[in-house]
């Protein structure tokens, strides 16, 4: 039996390392992103939290969030991390982390950006707090309310299953307006079951 399972899991490998870049669990995940979208996605603590973040850092310029985003790179290999604590202990991130352990293994990590792509609370510590330079954010946040994206599928070296990661805008059901995004690591493994 245990050989079964090493089998299954090789060919699992070698399936998905050779479409990878196709994302063939493209129509679970669109499925996922409309579920997630219509349930904890637009609750109040995701929509306010963006909304004071977004508040607070209008005025940031590009050099000041770059020194931001280097402050927290510098931070993510040691042991002091004021700024990664900050944003690890708020309440946006205890809840992502409670909706992460609610998937069970299906979510491999949740983080929740800005208007300007930094982070607002996640469930993990991310390498890096700006995400306005990356197509998380760009191909979300940028597009608009209806916008999707679906990253590769890659193996997480972290957790050694292959993920992809989804990425939506956020959303203000008050008036359907774009405030931020999020982005989701999804493992694909658990949608191929």
């Amino acid at each position: 039996m245990k050989f079964t399972k090493i089998i299954a899991a090789a060919l699992f490998a070698a399936s998905i390392a050779s479409t990878a870049s196709a994302n063939e669990f493209e129509a679970p995940l669109r499925d996922l992103a409309k579920s997630v979208t219509g349930s904890w996605l637009a609750s109040p603590i995701v929509i306010d939290t963006v909304k004071k973040q977004n508040q607070a850092n209008a005025g940031l310029s590009q050099d000041e969030i770059i020194a931001l985003d280097k402050q927290w790179r510098g931070e993510t290999g040691t042991g002091d991390q004021p700024m990664i604590k900050a944003i690890l202990a708020n309440e946006l991130s205890r809840f992502l982390k409670a909706e992460k352990e609610k998937g069970q293994g299906l979510f491999t990590e949740v983080f929740v950006m800005d208007n300007k792509g930094l982070n607002a609370g996640q469930s993990d510590v991310t390498s890096d707090y700006w995400q306005g330079d990356e197509a998380k954010w760009q191909k979300t946040y940028l597009v608009g309310a209806d916008a999707i994206h679906l990253s590769d599928i890659e193996k997480d070296e972290s957790t050694q299953t292959f993920q992809s990661q989804l990425s939506l805008p956020v959303v203000d059901p008050a008036d359907n307006s774009v405030i931020g995004a999020v982005t989701i690591g999804v493992n694909v493994e658990m949608l191929a079951q």
